[in-house]
């Protein structure tokens, strides 16, 4: 059965766009027609859409287009509703991040369960390694999604959950009196281009990029 599905990305300036290009590619090699799109309007009717990163809540009318609308969410659900939920479980302390492969639903993050994985950290990756090891199992459920489909078994969130806000780029602020080791998941999750760690101290303000080099042999 050959399957019309879309990939919606609504920020084509997101980390994620690679990921979907590749799911895109992934797709097309098991027979199914894909395409990447980044407005909600430009959604057609079709099997599934693939809703990957998105800032939108999509609306009743757009989710009526696709027989299913898929969400790939860093978190175990219903714990880390809402936004950036890997971020905000690594600044927590956790390196094992559980994610779930969900029916988007007109309430965010209540739809039914279909699929559920995990991502094992050891504590020293950073922001690259954090988003591609997301990148990839969010290739491997949307794959065994495909594979497994029509879905047999699916079972909604269970108890009210938990909600990440939306982070700002003052989320990424360090206290300089503190320790870089007291501080070093923050420093994990920072993006050196988009919202870098930084401080102030003394009424001026210091950003910092950090790099991870391999030790000399």
């Amino acid at each position: 059965m050959q399957l019309k599905i879309s990939i919606l990305v609504d920020n084509p300036n997101s980390w994620i766009v690679p990921t979907a290009q590749r799911l895109v590619s992934a797709i097309a090699e098991r027979g199914h027609t894909a395409q990447l799109f980044h407005t909600q309007e430009e959604i057609p009717a079709g099997d599934i859409a693939f809703v990957l990163g998105c800032e939108k809540i999509l609306p009743v009318e757009v989710l009526r287009r696709n027989t299913h609308n898929i969400v790939v969410h860093p978190s175990a659900l219903p714990q880390g509703r809402g936004f950036s939920p890997l971020t905000w479980q690594i600044l927590d302390g956790k390196n094992d991040i559980p994610v779930t492969l969900f029916e988007a639903a007109e309430k965010v993050d209540t739809g039914p369960i279909y699929l559920q994985g995990m991502i094992h950290f050891e504590g020293h990756e950073l922001n690259p390694e954090l988003k591609a090891a997301q990148g990839d199992i969010t290739i491997k459920l949307a794959l065994q999604f495909l594979d497994e489909y029509p879905p047999k078994v699916s079972r909604l969130p269970e108890g009210e959950g938990s909600w990440y806000k939306r982070r700002s780029p003052g989320d990424s602020r360090l206290d300089p009196h503190k320790t870089l080791a007291e501080q070093f998941n923050l420093l994990r999750v920072a993006d050196n281009e988009r919202y870098p760690a930084f401080f102030e101290l003394e009424g001026h303000q210091y950003v910092l990029r950090i790099t991870k080099t391999e030790p000399e042999k």
